[in-house]
């Protein structure tokens, strides 16, 4: 049996530890899925995003845009209007996640539709 040269071993490592970064940021039951909705409308309203994610509580949304917001993938912006109007939209960094986004779907579909056939 042939061994795993060194380089090999490293850049595995490089990969895993990439992998763990971004699952520390992306950690959590609902931050892939505000995303989500951010990613499929462009811009959100709080309210919106709280409809498009069964489930999730008014406080929980609110701590998860904030630590999404604190790690420059969300952008809050306040508007003008009466009532006063909360947006979101994905930073240029977080927009690099709509690949990523679109992968995720696309394998949740097969896998749906495997698991539905047995």
């Amino acid at each position: 049996m042939k061994c795993p040269t060194q380089d090999f071993q490293q850049e595995t490592k490089k990969k895993m530890r990439a992998v763990q970064d971004s699952m520390d940021v992306l950690n959590g039951k609902w931050k892939v899925s505000i995303i989500s909705s951010i990613c499929c409308y462009e811009k959100r309203r709080f309210s919106d995003i709280l409809n498009d994610v069964p489930g999730i509580s008014n406080r929980m949304l609110s701590k998860e845009l904030k630590e999404l917001e604190i790690n420059q993938l969300v952008k809050r912006t306040v508007l003008d209007t009466q009532p006063i109007t909360v947006q979101y939209e994905l930073t240029e960094h977080g927009n690099t996640l709509h690949a990523i986004i679109n992968c995720l779907s696309d394998w949740g579909i097969a896998h749906r539709k495997k698991i539905v056939e047995k």
